[in-house]
């Protein structure tokens, strides 16, 4: 059948007759995953993780443990998270106890609240000790026995992946092989000397980076054996 079109054109498209079925047949709505988020109305389950840290200080002759508690959320599925949720500070030394418990309870109040709580490590490591700091095991600085306890919390981050590492695979070997070429160059007397004292040459400097006392002079360049800054870049 001829059809005689006697207006202008203006536009035109192909009929898709699978597009057009697709669009008269009712749409069937998927069902939404029901993930739940870490926030404060999060009831607190029977059982939870936790894992518990150790810190002994020259300040005082007995440790302080500090164990984090983490809720699963979402177990079993693809979508199953592990968070922090409360924080609990013990020791013998019962000095510290007012503003321990204090700390104890923010913390964990943020905890709970849900989102980004890495603001916590940067916090609780920013604060110095109006007495001065120390030298942990190891060599590294501390200016404060919280920012200690901040570097416990960042541990623990790390451990459960809300805080990825800064110090990559490549970089990690890189140290690995310079710790290894300085051991085999070390007299017996530097080898009891640095069991006894750090993990780190006698010599090292502190790095002003991650405050460790771990800068040593190896390949025309002086670098850190512990999170691998490098003067030379």
């Amino acid at each position: 059948m001829t059809k005689e079109i006697k207006s202008k054109i203006v536009g035109y498209e192909v009929v898709n007759p699978e597009a057009e079925k697709a669009q008269e047949a009712p749409k069937v709505e998927e069902p939404k995953a029901d993930v739940v988020h870490m926030h404060e109305k999060v009831e607190r389950p029977e059982m939870l993780l936790g894992s518990t840290y150790k810190i002994k200080t020259p300040l005082s002759e007995h440790a302080l443990y500090i164990t984090i508690n983490d809720i699963v959320l979402n177990p079993g599925t693809e979508h199953e998270l592990r968070r922090p949720f409360e924080i609990f500070i013990n020791s013998k030394n019962m000095e510290h106890f007012q503003w321990v418990l204090a700390l104890t309870r923010v913390v964990s109040a943020v905890f709970r609240k849900g989102g980004d709580v890495t603001f916590l490590v940067d916090e609780l490591k920013g604060v110095f000790d109006p007495k001065g700091g120390y030298f942990k095991k190891g060599g590294k600085f501390m200016p404060s026995l919280v920012a200690e306890i901040g570097e416990a919390i960042e541990d623990h981050l790390k451990n459960i992946g809300l805080i990825k590492s800064e110090v990559d695979p490549h970089q990690q070997a890189f140290i690995e092989a310079k710790k290894k070429e300085l051991a085999a160059k070390k007299t017996e007397e530097e080898v009891i000397a640095e069991e006894a004292s750090a993990d780190f040459p006698a010599n090292a400097q502190i790095c002003s980076k991650c405050h460790t006392k771990a800068v040593v002079f190896t390949d025309g360049c002086m670098t850190c054996l512990n999170c691998g800054d490098s003067k030379c870049g």
